[in-house]
Formats: structure tokens, C-alpha cells, sequence
């Protein structure tokens, strides 16, 4: 085994697992970060230590190989705070912070607190590297973690405020496994007698629905949905995770579903009599606080973590696997159906009239804009290859209602942590750096991150920022942000080009020189404060209407 230091082992870590970007606040790891240089590997210096867990959590998403984000020990905290999000959105970051020396410890040393446990939840493992002996095992470690079973954050903090452990030398060997590289690292199939209880319930429903969610992208499953639902002609409803998993031209898509919802995929599955959960925890946001489907409506679900099975709605029938080496099996036991076409008849009726209450508003000529024409000109302008990354609250709502995304359009979208949208699209970008990369937030969730205008514009990260600023905050009040501001001005003195459009005719255009220009770009569309969205819709008897 090759004798180096920790420093240089880290390097050739990265480079042995894959690792093209690395995410963090400066003052971490400085050797390691030179022999970063050596190997290849792109360092990008955040602003925030937030911001660069929120990179690190879209470049995993968009690349399918863990992010790494690192600080130093009094930035832990605010680098765990980041990672809240890629822990709600199963996505494998491995954060990497300086840690305590003994020497110090206890005794009130300038910068120290004991903040190893505020790592516990949000991660899958938090470990404490003590020595330099013990990096390899435990980075390789990590990597297994991240990338098993159900995705997911790790910690390892290392010896010395700024990890100067790496420092040390020791006998390392270079093996870096293959399969812990990507995500799924490991694809279990059901076993054949539930496969085969699974096929049978689809086959006997009369009106039985799919319910995909963010288990089903990690594991690639969107064509193997498809091709079952299909098969068996059932309809599909797509979490937002799993939103550019189904084209929503597709017959079979009945859109979005939950609080964040079109009101026409909560019927549907109000209405089903089976409803199939692919890769979904069976959240709170996906059916509408628990509410649909009803709790009592036979259900059947697919998950990779066991634990997860019948969590929120008992399960007529669980299928312990990977979603798309278990569809695979799903597919091979089922039998073509007959068009169910009375359950489709009234699916497709949603569907047409949801489309029918909505075209008005997306094709409103009103000054100041409204959202739903923001979503409207943004989806017929989306380049065929691009992928949109969209913040939490309205971003989201309003894409998940008002945009349709077209076969080989990607959808990334926030876990809950509003401003994750603009620094995890740079993180998205940084992955997808030969596709256009497209992110969609409010103003109020720009302004937690502006900064980071800077660090897009220094490394040439060269994505398109959509703004819907409507100085409100999402909220009802008069006045929630200053309206002298210009965000597009901003976005000029940093560096990146700048763009404001307040007709709606001006959108395109605008969005067409922000990919044109060769630099970051921000175009920022003034929008109607007073316009809120719809949330999700619940059956009457429910609602108490």
C-alpha cells in the first residue's frame, strides 16, 4: 500500500469514486484542497455554508453520485442545516466538517461547542474520524451509506477545527468500489409470491391508480412505469420528485398530486378503489395531510426500505425492492388488460376539465403578470433537453400545476427548505454542465442565497435563473420586500447577466438571450403580488364544504 498523506488520499478518493465537484466555505482541508487541483476535481467556494450543502444536494440528484460538502468546525452547524434538505429528499450528500481536538475540548477554546449530535437527524450515519488511519474505511463507509438502500446523507467529522488530521501520512490503499459510485447501490427484488399477490390485486381492481414519488427517479424506474401502466391501463399521478418521470402529454398522466396538486390527480385517486405507491414514503405533502387517498382504501406499496412499507396506509400488499428491478418482475407476472375504459373515461374528464379552468389564466395578457402565464411561456420556451429546478412553496405549487414537461425534460425540486432553489441548480448545473439548466424560484426565496451570483459568475456556471418576484414573500401582506430593488441589476454587478421583463409577451425573448448570453443569467418577471395558488383539493366531505 502506497504511503501518502491524508490529504492526498482524500484526492485520490475523489478521483477513484467519481467525484468531479466539491462544495464548500473556505478554511477546510486547505492541503487536501490543493491536491484537489492535481487530480481534477472542481473546488467550488460557497458564500454560506448552507448554500454549498444545497449544491452538493442538486449535483447528487442531477449526477446520481454523492454530493460532498465540507466546512470547517464553526461552520458544522450551518453546513447541518443544509443538509435538512437532502435528508426529506433522500439524496446521498456526504458532508465533511473539522472537528475538535482533545487538547481544547471542554475547556471554552475560541470557535468550540460540542455540535457532533446535531448531526444525528438528519443523516443516515455520523461518524468521528479520529485518526488518519481510520479516513479510508470511514470515507469508504460513507459512500456505502449514501448510496444503499434508500439514499441518503452522511457525516464524518475529522480531528482538528479544520480537519488538520489530514495532515498525517500513513499506508492507504486505493480501492474505491465500484458499485457505491452511483445510486441504488444495490438493486432487491421483491419476492415472487408478493410480485405475484401484486399482479393479481391490479389485475381485480376496477379503478386502480399509480402513485409515484422520488424512490422511483432514484432508481430510474420512469420507463418500467410506463410500460406497466400501459399494460395493465391504469392511470398515473406523479409526485414532484417524480414529476418528468411521465411526459404529461401522456394519455395516462393524471399530474401531480397532494397539497402542492392539480385538483384533477386528487380526484383521481380520491375516487380510486387500489391505489399502487412506487417508491414513495406516503408523505404528508403527496396525499394531502394523509387525506388521499381516504386511510381504509387498499393499498399497495413498493419500496426499498422495508420500514417504509405500510408506515401511513396498511398494506393490502408490500414489495420489499428496487423500483425498477422489481416493475421488471411486476411486468413479467402481469397480463395485458383490457382498456378499463369507464375508469379512464372519468380520469381523463378531470383531467380535460382541470385544463379547461386553467388555459384562461395561463394565457392572461395581465400586467403585472399573473404566475400561471409565467409557467406557461417558461414550458413552451423549455429547451427539449433542459431541466428545471424549482425552490419550495409557491416554485414549486405553481410548476406542479401550471407547467407540463415534455419526454427528456428533467424536474428537480426542493425537499421543503426555502432558497435551496437557486444554489441547488448551481449544484445541478455543475452535473449537467452540457444541458441548460433552468431554475425557477420566488423572489423571496432568492434573496436567502443572492450571493452566490458571485460563485456561479467565478467558475462559469452558466444557468438560467427565473425570478417570480410579486415583493410579497408568498404571503398577504402589503408590503413584504422593497420593490426599489432590482434583482436584475444585481445580477449584472456580479458578474452574470441580468434580464427584467414586466409584460408577458417579454418572457421568451428574455429567456432566449439568458441562454444565449454565455454567463450566468437571471431574468427576473414581475408578477401579480395579490395571486395565490390553489392548494391541494379534498373530497367535500372532507372539507366540510
Amino acid at each position: 500500500m502506497p504511503t501518502m498523506s491524508g490529504n492526498r488520499y482524500f484526492a485520490e478518493a475523489m478521483r477513484g469514486y467519481g467525484v468531479t465537484h466539491l462544495f464548500y466555505v473556505n478554511s477546510v482541508v486547505g492541503a487536501a484542497m490543493q491536491e484537489m487541483d492535481k487530480v481534477g476535481v472542481q473546488r467550488v467556494v460557497t458564500h454560506g455554508e448552507k448554500a454549498a450543502a444545497y449544491m452538493a444536494d442538486g449535483y447528487a440528484r442531477a449526477s446520481h453520485r454523492p454530493g460532498i460538502c465540507l466546512s470547517q468546525d464553526i461552520g458544522s452547524t450551518n453546513l447541518a442545516a443544509g443538509l435538512r434538505d437532502a435528508h426529506m429528499a433522500c439524496s446521498p450528500v456526504i458532508a465533511i466538517t473539522g472537528g475538535q481536538n482533545d487538547q481544547p475540548r471542554y475547556r471554552h477554546a475560541y470557535q468550540n461547542a460540542e455540535d457532533f449530535s446535531a448531526w444525528t437527524g438528519i443523516t443516515k450515519a455520523n461518524y468521528s474520524v479520529d485518526t488518519v488511519k481510520r479516513f479510508p474505511d470511514l470515507l469508504r463507509q460513507a459512500f456505502r451509506v449514501a448510496t444503499s438502500g434508500s439514499p441518503g446523507p452522511v457525516h464524518l467529522e475529522l480531528r482538528g477545527n479544520a480537519g488538520q488530521m489530514l495532515d498525517g501520512e500513513s499506508d492507504f490503499d486505493t480501492v474505491f468500489e465500484e458499485r457505491f459510485k452511483h445510486f441504488p447501490a444495490f438493486r432487491p427484488v421483491a419476492e415472487p409470491s408478493a410480485v405475484k399477490a401484486a399482479a393479481a390485486a391490479l389485475a381485480e381492481a376496477e379503478k386502480p391508480i399509480i402513485v409515484i414519488g422520488g424512490g422511483t427517479a432514484s432508481s430510474g424506474a420512469g420507463a418500467d412505469i410506463i410500460k406497466l401502466a400501459e399494460m395493465l391501463s391504469i392511470p398515473i399521478a406523479t409526485s414532484l420528485h417524480a414529476k418528468a418521470l411521465v411526459p404529461d402529454d401522456h394519455p395516462l398522466n393524471v399530474g401531480v398530486p397532494g397539497s402542492y396538486s392539480r385538483w384533477c390527480a386528487n380526484q383521481a385517486i380520491a375516487a380510486a378503489d387500489l391505489v399502487f405507491f412506487v417508491g414513495s414514503h406516503t408523505g404528508g405533502q403527496v396525499t394531502n395531510g394523509w387525506q388521499i387517498p381516504k386511510i381504509g382504501t387498499p393499498v399497495i406499496q413498493l419500496d426499498i426500505d422495508a420500514e417504509e412499507l405500510g408506515r401511513n396506509y396498511p398494506n393490502t400488499v408490500s414489495l420489499h425492492g428496487d423500483a425498477k428491478m422489481t416493475l421488471q418482475k411486476l411486468i413479467e407476472a402481469s397480463e395485458r388488460q383490457q382498456p378499463r375504459e369507464k375508469w379512464l373515461k372519468e380520469v381523463r374528464g378531470y383531467v380535460r376539465d382541470y385544463w379547461a379552468e386553467s388555459e384562461p389564466l395561463r394565457n392572461s395578457d395581465a400586467v403585472p403578470i399573473r404566475p400561471e402565464r409565467i409557467c406557461k411561456e417558461l414550458e413552451q420556451w423549455l429547451p427539449d433537453n433542459a431541466t428545471v429546478v424549482v425552490d419550495t412553496f409557491h416554485a414549486a405549487i405553481w410548476t406542479a400545476q401550471m407547467t407540463r414537461l415534455k419526454a427528456g425534460q428533467g424536474y428537480i425540486r426542493c425537499g421543503g427548505s426555502l432558497g435551496w432553489g437557486f444554489p441547488g441548480a448551481i449544484g445541478v448545473k455543475a452535473a449537467l454542465h452540457d444541458k441548460p439548466v433552468v431554475a425557477f424560484v420566488g423572489d423571496a426565496g432568492f434573496y436567502y442565497h443572492m450571493a452566490e451570483l458571485e460563485t456561479a459568475a467565478r467558475l462559469g456556471i452558466n444557468l438560467v435563473t427565473l425570478v417570480n418576484t410579486n415583493f410579497s414573500g408568498g404571503v398577504l401582506e402589503k408590503v413584504a420586500y422593497e420593490r426599489s430593488v432590482n434583482l436584475a441589476k444585481v445580477a449584472d454587478s456580479m458578474g452574470c447577466r441580468g434580464f427584467r421583463v414586466e409584460k408577458p409577451a417579454d418572457i421568451k425573448p428574455a429567456l432566449d438571450k439568458a441562454l444565449a448570453c454565455g454567463k450566468p443569467a437571471l431574468v427576473e418577471v414581475i408578477s401579480d403580488g395579490a395571486i395565490r395558488a390553489k392548494r391541494g383539493w379534498v373530497p367535500a366531505a372532507i372539507s366540510g364544504e
